[in-house]
């Protein structure tokens, strides 16, 4: 497998939040082979941005990508291009995690 990745694992992780919107940090960490700690951090850093807002549902947690926000850098267009892109050829994402450099199952 290839040493780098096309989609950092910010990218990553909102395919996997935008895929399953209530999905635990322990779930993302497994399906893309990096760390729950890690995960939790991206989230945070994610939230703390605003381009993902979380609501506690029972005993879990339900996220929704702000689609709306612009990229890093405003001139690439807005987060939802960004994801619908990704997720555009299979629905179910696996491809896009695939050809973003998530381990193969």
């Amino acid at each position: 497998m290839s040493t780098w990745a096309l989609v950092s694992n910010y990218g990553r992780v909102l395919v996997c939040i935008k895929q399953h919107g209530r999905i635990s940090a322990r779930e993302i960490a497994g399906e893309l082979g990096i760390t729950e700690r890690s995960v939790m951090r991206i989230i945070a850093g994610l939230e703390a941005e605003g381009y993902l807002e979380r609501r506690r549902e029972g005993r879990s947690n339900c996220y929704t990508v702000n689609a709306h926000l612009p990229l890093r850098r405003p001139e690439h267009g807005v987060v939802g291009e960004l994801l619908d892109a990704l997720l555009r050829h299979d629905p179910s994402g696996q491809e896009a995690l695939e050809m973003a450099g998530a381990p193969e199952p």
